[in-house]
């Protein structure tokens, strides 16, 4: 039978675990959830998510701090990873893999997984790992390199701790790590760097309707000094009246 692959197709996964906090103790996969996602449009194409029953139900809390966290009893019913193993080697096999700090946690469990069921292991036609990518590309600007800060520095909500809202986010904060890196890319000399001089300002939260600090990567005088700069440029090569649209529209996004 021959194995069907889709090397320029990317998916993005993630695993939730058990914390091991004794000697000894292994990583159990208590969920699994995955995007595929087109690499042209950045466009979710398919999605799959499980929970998944550990062997040994005492791997998994009888409580989570998280309201919608993994608990005991939403893992003692869930298939095992036996059941759903050919389903993860489908989606995983033969695509590019894609997720935050995969190299080191992720793809580990995955093939640990495999090998336990006695299974030969998906293999990827590449890994991108955002942490080390966004580490490389983006720098420290958000604080430390956790999917949770890079999510709150742009405002794209709280960090859910479960796989299928996880890989969204993770595509989310790459869309927005990318967009800011072509913006500087394009110029230099205006943009690149002023991330490092970042204020706080005052923002209200919509969720719970109080003000709080915020970090921002500009302040409001280097971005009105910013406009202006991208204006002089861009007058020298482009009509001024289409230029005075781009310009009052810019200025309401950065408000």
């Amino acid at each position: 039978m021959e194995i069907q692959t889709f090397p320029n197709e990317i998916v993005f996964f993630d695993i939730e675990t058990n914390v091991p906090n004794k000697t000894g103790q292994h990583f159990h996969i208590l969920e699994f959830g995955a995007i595929i996602v087109c690499p042209r449009k950045l466009e979710e194409l398919e999605s799959f998510t499980t929970l998944i029953q550990p062997k040994d139900l005492s791997v998994a809390s009888l409580r989570s701090s998280r309201s919608d966290g993994i608990t005991r009893a939403k893992v003692t019913d869930a298939p095992s990873f036996e059941d759903v193993a050919e389903k993860i080697y489908g989606l995983l096999n033969g695509r590019i893999w894609a997720g935050h700090n995969i190299r080191r946690f992720d793809c580990v469990r995955i093939k640990e997984a495999f090998a336990e069921v006695g299974k030969a292991a998906p293999e990827p036609s590449g890994i991108i790992d955002s942490l080390g990518l966004l580490s490389d590309k983006f720098g420290k600007r958000a604080g430390n390199m956790k999917m949770a800060s890079l999510a709150a520095y742009f405002g794209l909500g709280v960090q859910k701790h479960r796989s299928l809202d996880d890989v969204r986010m993770n595509l989310e904060v790459l869309k927005h790590c990318a967009t800011v890196l072509f913006l500087e890319s394009t110029l230099p000399n205006q943009l690149e760097g002023k991330w490092q001089s970042s204020s706080k300002i005052m923002t209200r939260s919509r969720s719970h309707h109080q003000m709080a600090q915020k970090a921002m990567p500009y302040t409001k005088v280097s971005l009105v000094k910013m406009t202006q700069n991208v204006k002089n440029i861009l007058s020298k090569a482009q009509g001024t009246q289409s230029l005075q649209s781009l310009i009052k529209h810019s200025h309401s996004l950065l408000r």
